[in-house]
């Protein structure tokens, strides 16, 4: 089984398009949504019921709701057979401050066109302009002439909206790159996806899940023992030996999908 299907059954997306190329990361929708079916053990038919039947999201027709839900399920999973949906459910439910970056995380696991950008801004420094301009060169540089004029620069509006979104950029028009916040359930959301895509001891805090944290090593270890402290994850530290586990979040059938990738 190639590493992609491995990690597609943890809840990762790895299809050719997008999300972004019509919508951004949606977290006001996304909020509204979890606040409305406010259960950990919620089936993603509850999620399509809450969308399109009761329409706690407000949409004004039927075939509205139905994408706003496609839409959500493409970016998010909605289904907790997914690890990925489960444990960010898990820190969405107890860390409201990282609510913006727990989205951004889940969304680079499962949106390719929002992944490209990911070395676009994170390289960016602080206080430097992010244009829409640069945004498009970085989409059609990677497949030149994939998207048409109009879909670049709705894609490239859509991206910079959820960095916005998630603290990396500031400004309504202008975007200015700024620094990101991430928080104790964020920092252990990020470990854990860099823990399922194989990563182990010193190297989890080194993962591309750890970089969107825009923070320092030494940050993200500080954050890993606030989560354990917590109770969120175990975290262990002998000398230059780290480990970290994550006992609240991984069922035995995908401790055993993750002897398999070992």
């Amino acid at each position: 089984m190639s590493n992609d299907k491995q990690l597609a059954r943890f809840g990762f997306r790895f299809e050719r398009g997008g999300t972004h190329s019509s919508r951004t990361m949606m977290l006001d929708e996304l909020t509204a949504l979890l606040s409305y079916v406010d259960r950990s053990k919620a089936k993603k038919a509850d999620y399509l019921h809450a969308i399109e039947a009761d329409n706690c999201l407000g949409k004004r027709s039927g075939k509205t709701r139905r994408l706003t839900y496609r839409h959500l399920a493409e970016l998010y999973s909605l289904d907790t057979n997914h690890l990925l949906f489960r444990a960010l459910l898990y820190f969405w439910q107890r860390d409201e401050e990282g609510r913006p970056m727990l989205a951004l995380l889940a969304t680079y696991a499962r949106d390719s066109i929002f992944r490209t950008s990911a070395s676009l801004i994170l390289k960016a420094p602080k206080g430097s302009i992010i244009t829409r301009d640069s945004v498009e060169e970085r989409l059609d540089s990677l497949e030149p002439g994939r998207f048409s004029k109009a879909t670049l620069k709705s894609t490239a509006q859509n991206i910079n909206s959820s960095w916005t979104k998630s603290g990396h950029l500031t400004g309504r028009n202008k975007k200015t790159r700024s620094r990101a916040t991430p928080t104790p359930g964020s920092a252990a959301y990020a470990l854990l996806l860099g823990y399922l895509t194989g990563a182990r001891g010193q190297g989890l805090f080194s993962t591309e899940y750890t970089k969107l944290l825009d923070c320092s090593k030494e940050q993200v270890i500080e954050l890993a023992e606030q989560a354990s402290r917590r109770g969120w994850i175990t975290y262990k530290r002998v000398g230059n030996v780290i480990e970290v586990l994550f006992p609240s979040h991984i069922n035995q059938q995908e401790q055993e999908w993750l002897r398999e990738q070992g």
